[in-house]
């Protein structure tokens, strides 16, 4: 065979990633409320697309309300559970994502609900269970790791310490950096509602947060 001529096809392994990127490029190219039809029609697939989309955007939202990595792991469960049983009643009015938020916050007020009052001990942070997952520069000293840790977990306290319907405003708004829109979508409320409650909920924030400061010192 002559040593120019062409070859025809290729190997397995560039067949198999030209697929895979294929696949990777249509899911993103992919709207949600498009993934959603899919599902309504039969593929088995689709509704798995959502999850991995949304999973961590989902689990943040539900442990910056709940303030405990298993009770978000959970809520985050039960909110994709929920969102797969009651597909058929997305009306498309309004994003997937907001119709995925409003599920979750259902069940985390939900957990709440059951949980009634929640003691110290649920203020704790994985940062203060595992002090040692943090990767700290060599630059800084122990003492500003363990400034660093006591700041977040002040902060951490003083939004779990908030009334719920403030918490899940902040959590959406500062952390998990929606827009006021998407909150109001989320939540049903009218934007003015939105921006008041964030303000009200910064407010006592910052007084939270020097009241903790001054019992420090």
């Amino acid at each position: 065979m002559s040593r120019n001529a062409p070859q025809l096809g290729g190997s397995d392994s560039s067949k198999a990633g030209t697929t895979r990127r294929y696949q990777t490029d249509r899911i993103k190219a992919t709207s949600d409320e498009q993934i959603v039809q899919r599902a309504l029609t039969g593929d088995a697939e689709a509704f798995g697309e959502i999850v991995t989309r949304w999973e961590r955007r989902i689990f943040a939202l539900a442990f910056g309300m709940l303030g405990r990595e298993e009770d978000a792991r959970d809520a985050t469960q039960e909110t994709f559970l929920a969102a797969f049983r009651n597909l058929r009643a997305f009306r498309g009015d309004a994003k997937v994502s907001s119709w995925l938020h409003r599920i979750a916050i259902n069940q985390c007020i939900t957990r709440q609900r059951r949980a009634k009052v929640r003691s110290e001990s649920t203020l704790e942070t994985e940062e203060e269970k595992r002090p040692a997952s943090f990767a700290a520069p060599l630059r800084y000293s122990p003492a500003r790791v363990v400034e660093g840790i006591e700041r977040t977990a002040a902060v951490r306290k003083a939004v779990n310490s908030l009334p719920m319907d403030l918490r899940q405003v902040v959590v959406m708004k500062e952390f998990e950096e929606l827009t006021f829109q998407e909150i109001s979508d989320a939540l049903d409320l009218p934007l003015s509602t939105v921006k008041s409650r964030l303000y009200t909920a910064l407010r006592q924030l910052q007084m939270r947060l020097q009241k903790f400061s001054n019992e420090a010192v």
